[in-house]
Order: structure tokens, then C-alpha cells, then sequence
């Protein structure tokens, strides 16, 4: 019975396109960066890390996704599209209180749309060894660990995958649920 919940309330979340600058993006970035500076050993500073401008998220230069369950800000993604280099994933969260029901797997998979849509045929991301659901589900999407592309100095694991063939979310049917 709780997983036909988990399943109902999965299909109630939107996932729609905002400006960075969005309350409701700034909302889940303040969330994500709180739990980043919780979990991390030596803490997080978002000035000491490799932020995106605003203008790198934004059309045509990215996108920034917002997850939202009955209004209230859930998730968030944002795709780096920079000239001459590989796309990349930056600052995805999902909100502890939605964990498990496959929303990180569908904000990752439009990512991945979107990139495919803009003609790059490489996602990368980086990534912080604290964060283990998170590097399992890159691992689990076709993701390979690879030599450090940015000198992000919370990073200590980066990852990167050839978008030419569908990820293992694709396979299974998601966006949805897990």
C-alpha cells in the first residue's frame, strides 16, 4: 500500500523550466547547499565552490528544472551547456521527505533529454564521495567515473556518459517512479 502512495504522489510532481533566479530555485539551491555544508567533513561554502552564473542555466546557454509535489519545491537539476565543451549536470537535489520514489532518476533523465535535444552528445557531472545514493544512481544510469574535468573543490569524484545510447532510466520506463 505504501508503494502504490509513493507511486501516486510521484505521478503528482511537475517537473517544469524556471529562471535560476526563481524563489522557488533559490529555495531547493539554500535547501541543497545547507545539506552539502551538513554532510561534508570540511563543510560547504557555495562561494568556494564552482557555481554556475545564472546565465549558464538559462536559455540557450542551459536550463534550470524545478520538481514541485502540489506546488511546493521538491527537486531541482540545471543543465550547463558551455561552448566547445561538454554539457554538464549541476547542483541536482531532491528533498530527503521525496527520497526513493525515482524523482532524482527523472530529473536526471530530462537532463539527459534536454542535452540530447541541444546536440551534445556528452553529459558530465561532478560529485562528492558523501553523497552515495547519488553516485550509485549516476552509476546505475550508465555513468563512468573519469579523470577530474574542473578543479571544483568539493568534488572528488567525476563522472561522465555518452548520450548516444539511452540511460537505464530510459530502459525502465522512467520519468515515474523506482
Amino acid at each position: 500500500m505504501e508503494h502504490e502512495a509513493h507511486r501516486a504522489e510521484a505521478d503528482e510532481v511537475t517537473v517544469e523550466v524556471v529562471d535560476p533566479t526563481d524563489g522557488r530555485a533559490e529555495h531547493c539551491l539554500a535547501r541543497y547547499y545547507a545539506e552539502l555544508d551538513a554532510r561534508m567533513a570540511t563543510g560547504f561554502d557555495p562561494d568556494a565552490s564552482l557555481t554556475p552564473d545564472p546565465d549558464e542555466v538559462r536559455a540557450p546557454r542551459g536550463a534550470f528544472l524545478l520538481a514541485t509535489l502540489r506546488g511546493t519545491p521538491v527537486g531541482c537539476a540545471a543543465l550547463k551547456l558551455p561552448d566547445a565543451a561538454p554539457a554538464e549536470v549541476k547542483r541536482m537535489w531532491v528533498d530527503p521527505t521525496v527520497r526513493g520514489r525515482g524523482l532524482a532518476r527523472r530529473l536526471l533523465a530530462e537532463v539527459e533529454a534536454r542535452a540530447v535535444a541541444a546536440g551534445r552528445p556528452t553529459l558530465r557531472l561532478d560529485t562528492n564521495g558523501v553523497l552515495t545514493a547519488a553516485i550509485a544512481l549516476y552509476r546505475s544510469a550508465g555513468y563512468v567515473e573519469v579523470p577530474p574535468f574542473n578543479d571544483e573543490p568539493h568534488a572528488d569524484h567525476w563522472f561522465e556518459k555518452r548520450l548516444s545510447q539511452p540511460s537505464r532510466a530510459d530502459d525502465q520506463g522512467v520519468p515515474g517512479t523506482t
